[in-house]
């Protein structure tokens, strides 16, 4: 980022940058979990969570293109070792190991939950201070939302799913 762009961040730029390490972090850490459960999932309604988690990774993806390249403009560097994700991470990981549409929607819609109260503090610290920054985190925030309504609106038509199946077998 040029000089003039970093001067009108007015709070401490090194802040901002520390605050979207952690963010870039979160992405990469949804992404591969998005991706691998799109890959390993099992159950009713496979079809339709399949593509929904692999939309949602592409989300992910490009939010942390997005913040990639927020960090590089306020002269930081994203964090460069995957094995240092978990560290630097918000929201943490949860490793698809049951491969159960049932779980995996709920793992998603935990890490949305996380997501969303971190683009919002991001807005909050950033508001007044740094537009450009408030305005990433206002986009993906947007995008966050609309993924924890797409996973809850998956869950309760798989609930019906789930009781329609205990209602025959009765």
């Amino acid at each position: 980022m040029g000089t003039r762009g970093r001067e009108i961040v007015g709070m401490d730029v090194k802040k901002v940058v520390e605050i979207l390490r952690k963010a870039y972090a979160d992405e990469w850490l949804a992404y591969y979990q998005y991706w691998l459960g799109a890959k390993v999932a099992k159950g009713p309604m496979k079809e339709a969570v399949i593509a929904e988690l692999t939309q949602h990774a592409a989300d992910e993806l490009r939010h942390a293109d997005m913040v990639t390249s927020r960090i590089i403009q306020l002269g930081g560097t994203p964090v460069s070792k995957p094995e240092d994700w978990p560290k630097f991470s918000n929201c943490g990981y949860d490793a698809p190991e049951d491969p159960h549409v049932k779980t995996l929607i709920e793992q998603n819609i935990k890490g949305e939950q996380c997501a969303i109260s971190v683009y919002k503090n991001i807005m909050d610290v950033t508001a007044t201070k740094d537009p450009v920054t408030y305005n990433i985190a206002l986009q993906i925030l947007q995008d966050e939302v609309e993924h924890e309504e797409d996973l809850q609106a998956l869950q309760e038509d798989l609930q019906d799913v789930l009781q329609q199946k205990v209602g025959v077998g009765r």
